[in-house]
């Protein structure tokens, strides 16, 4: 039996693109990414606006695309893809978080998935594989769409090392709930696990190649995937067994992966290796053996992640869960809109993320377009001098997130009534 296999690897600005290459070929990517399939690299916008350890960051999407072209891959079958939410802003996310600017500069397509792209129903994509659902077929017994361009493409999940109110972490695993699942996502909150287990079967049926490369540069501890205390830790993982690297990574967070129901369940499906005794560690084997001993997302919890567990685990989930499945359901957009947006980012960020902002990785980010311009071989030998400055970000945070509030409800399933042309069975 082959042994799930981890990357690992500590890394600074100036090394990140070769460090990135050679992780990937640590973990064995070309054994699993085709070359003759088009390539599919999902962006994790856990926030539009920049949130150190919450989003993809610019170096991470850098150093993928660089080794994937080092290494012979057509460009032209590469391209960066995006999900979106009712609240999050995916194009301005990518703007915000210099996502865009990457692939840009690479001359990459860039694909929304909301934006024109056909979707067909799951079990025209899957066929007799539905019936192996944990909860899918119950949370949508008529069944639901996903994008029809994944039938045999590769993706690269492209993650970051954080906490998660629902999932306690989030990473490779968690990074396909919003491509593969359309606008009604938030009704699998109640069975989050669950719908991330069975989410992993469609991607390993439908897929031709599935690997993950989580960035550790920034890490974020607390009421994640948001609100979170980013830390500085400068490490990347790589593999092509989704289970695997999320437990790696809990386990780097001081978490037990096992005990974590989406690692234990996907582990005891035989989808991926959860145990990290029984997982090849290659690379930094000394990085593997970090215990950063984080909190994690229950200790101290927003006011929204403690009303969303309220709503879906606890005393107002036969009150008001039933309403996010209606017209009414806009209300908890707008509510996540107004404390997330309007009142958390404008608030809180600047103290929160201060520790990191100075960072080498802190500078680099705020001066990328530079520090990109002088990129060598290697990595980002000039971060520059000024650190990351939110001050711009969040004198703004208020005013879009006027807009956002608009978008919310202009852009929910329940007002928009968007219709997805269902392709024919294969």
């Amino acid at each position: 039996m082959i042994r799930s296999k981890v990357a690992i690897l500590r890394t600074r600005p100036s090394t990140v693109l070769r460090d990135y290459h050679e992780l990937m070929n640590l973990a064995g990517y070309q054994d699993v990414i085709a070359r003759d399939a088009d390539t599919a690299l999902k962006v994790n916008i856990s926030w539009h606006f920049f949130f150190p350890g919450s989003s993809t960051v610019p170096w991470q999407l850098d150093g993928v695309i660089r080794a994937l072209k080092a290494d012979g891959y057509d460009p032209n079958l590469v391209h960066a893809c995006h999900n979106r939410t009712v609240v999050i802003d995916a194009h301005l996310g990518e703007r915000e978080n210099k996502q865009i600017d990457v692939v840009r500069a690479h001359g990459l397509r860039n694909i929304h998935l909301y934006e024109g792209e056909e979707w067909m129903d799951i079990r025209d994509a899957v066929g007799d594989l539905a019936k192996q659902f944990l909860c899918l077929n119950e949370v949508y017994p008529k069944g639901f769409l996903i994008p029809k361009r994944f039938i045999g493409e590769n993706i690269i999940h492209l993650p970051t090392v954080k906490t998660h109110v629902f999932t306690t972490m989030t990473g490779a695993m968690k990074n396909a709930f919003g491509g593969l699942l359309n606008e009604r996502r938030h009704w699998t909150h109640p069975v989050i696990h669950e719908t991330l287990v069975d989410l992993l079967r469609i991607q390993q049926r439908i897929h031709r190649g599935v690997f993950a490369v989580t960035d550790g540069t920034f890490a974020g501890d607390g009421p994640g995937p948001r609100c979170m205390v980013p830390h500085v830790k400068n490490v990347i993982l790589a593999s092509a067994d989704q289970v695997a690297i999320d437990a790696v990574a809990a386990k780097l967070m001081g978490m037990d992966p096992l005990s974590i129901a989406f690692i234990r369940l996907a582990h005891d499906a035989g989808l991926g290796c959860g145990d990290p005794r029984e997982i090849e560690i290659v690379g930094d084997q000394e990085a593997a053996k970090d215990n950063w001993r984080f909190a994690g997302p229950f200790k101290k919890m927003t006011f929204a992640s403690r009303m969303q567990h309220r709503i879906y685990w606890g005393p107002l989930k036969k009150p008001l869960e039933w309403s996010l499945k209606t017209v009414l359901a806009p209300w908890s957009y707008i509510a996540s809109v107004v404390y997330h947006d309007s009142y958390w980012y404008p608030r809180h960020a600047d103290r929160i993320m201060a520790n990191v902002l100075g960072s080498e990785w802190g500078r680099l980010f705020q001066n990328w377009t530079d520090a990109a311009a002088k990129a060598d071989e290697n990595g980002y030998p000039d971060v520059g001098e000024a650190p990351a400055d939110l001050t711009r970000l969040g004198a703004k945070a208020f005013a879009r997130s006027l807009r956002l509030l608009g978008m919310a409800v202009t852009e929910a399933p329940e007002f928009a009534n968007r219709k997805r042309k269902i392709a024919a069975a294969p």
